[in-house]
């Protein structure tokens, strides 16, 4: 209750007590937006995560690197994976990737 609350106040405009049909097209327009950035975000981890293990490891970042002409040594792999990994596992969990990206 209190999300759809936050959410109906983000497009409350008329002070009416009831939300307008315009209104409520553009808060399922944020809704849709950030629906579509979200799977993007999923579609892309899972280009990485070639094993499909949910997780992001340096050979399989290696490989994507590699296929987009980035050609990086262990020791950059290493590092790129060593800032980004949170919980220190030595992988990027989807979390963990989201903030790479997000970072952007």
């Amino acid at each position: 209750e209190k999300e759809v609350a936050v959410m109906i106040s983000e497009v409350y405009s008329d002070g009416s007590g009831e939300i307008a049909f315009s209104e409520f097209c553009t808060l399922m327009a944020r809704q849709m937006e950030k629906a579509d950035t979200e799977f993007e975000y999923k579609k892309a981890f899972k280009i990485f995560d070639k094993r499909g293990d949910g997780v992001i490891d340096a050979a399989e970042l290696k490989h994507v690197m590699t296929n987009i002409g980035e050609d990086m040594g262990d020791g950059e792999l290493a590092a790129m994976i060593k800032e980004a990994d949170v919980d220190g596992d030595g992988v990027l969990n989807y979390d963990e990737f989201l903030n790479i990206m997000l970072a952007f």
